[in-house]
């Protein structure tokens, strides 16, 4: 089977540039987040051009957007791959700061995850590997081998038949993104959110379909539940944002209920 690549990391980068550039149109394709198309496209676009073109619209403050290391692994598996998607996208924040100390915690803390969900010995090679390259300040490299140690993840998962899993570990990178960019927006000029907010809708309509995706009965859980009524909510006050900016009020509404929802997340 072939590895699964999470449209959120092709799609939301094209839409930011897109809404930059005025072609595309996603206040239109948003107007209804319970029925919005799923934007497609060809190339293969990352979280890491994601925040490249984040970082060329703003002076984002990266260091700023480091969190505290997550809890010990918890048993239920489901859990375990939101908290590991979330610490991918930690890996992508460090790679944008250039901090080779921080990229090592985080990344003992994605194989001790990793582990949990019987991905540890078969990545162990790669993430020793991307630990090196830090420890170098190969930016460059590493950030080649971040992307393919996420998708080789993904891979991996849809070979043991854990299709839940590897879309639950794409969710948690989005909702990690997500906190990024509403947290960025939020400390910004007010000039430049139209244009950070440009890719968000696409961003939100991938977790929709993820979550869409997922097995009825993993659905029903009351964690993915309560994910799944934040998600749906924010595409609402997301949906036009290149045309209609958000207000402060509406960010910081945001950014307080994900930090909630992140919590329960962890089991904080």
């Amino acid at each position: 089977m072939p590895a699964h690549r999470p449209r959120l990391s092709r799609t939301i980068f094209i839409a930011a540039i897109g809404a930059c550039l005025g072609g595309l149109h996603l206040s239109q394709a948003a107007a209804d987040p319970a029925n919005a198309p799923v934007v497609t496209s060809d190339s293969d676009q990352t979280p890491a051009d994601f925040l490249d073109a984040v970082g060329q619209k703003t002076k984002a403050r990266w260091r700023m957007l480091f969190r505290e290391p997550p809890p010990t692994p918890p048993t239920d598996r489901a859990r375990t791959a939101l908290i590991l998607g979330t610490l991918l996208g930690d890996s992508y924040l460090v790679l944008q700061a250039g901090d080779a100390q921080q990229f090592r915690n985080n990344n003992q803390d994605v194989l001790a995850y990793c582990r949990t969900l019987g991905l540890g010995e078969k990545l162990l090679p790669r993430l020793m590997t991307q630990g090196n390259l830090a420890e170098k300040n190969a930016w460059s490299e590493l950030r080649q081998e971040i992307i393919d140690g996420h998708q080789e993840a993904l891979r991996l998962l849809h070979e043991q038949m854990d299709e839940d899993l590897a879309l639950l570990i794409d969710i948690g990178l989005s909702l990690r993104l997500l906190e990024i960019i509403s947290t960025i927006i939020g400390a910004a000029p007010e000039a430049d959110v139209a244009a950070l907010g440009g890719g968000t809708p696409a961003l939100l309509t991938d977790l929709r379909s993820d979550f869409d995706r997922l097995s009825a009965l993993k659905r029903e859980e009351a964690l993915l539940v309560r994910v799944r009524s934040f998600v749906d909510g924010v595409s609402l006050a997301w949906r036009d944002v290149t045309t209609t900016p958000l207000t402060p009020e509406q960010v910081e509404v945001t950014v307080e209920q994900l930090k909630e929802v992140m919590k329960a997340v962890l089991g904080r």
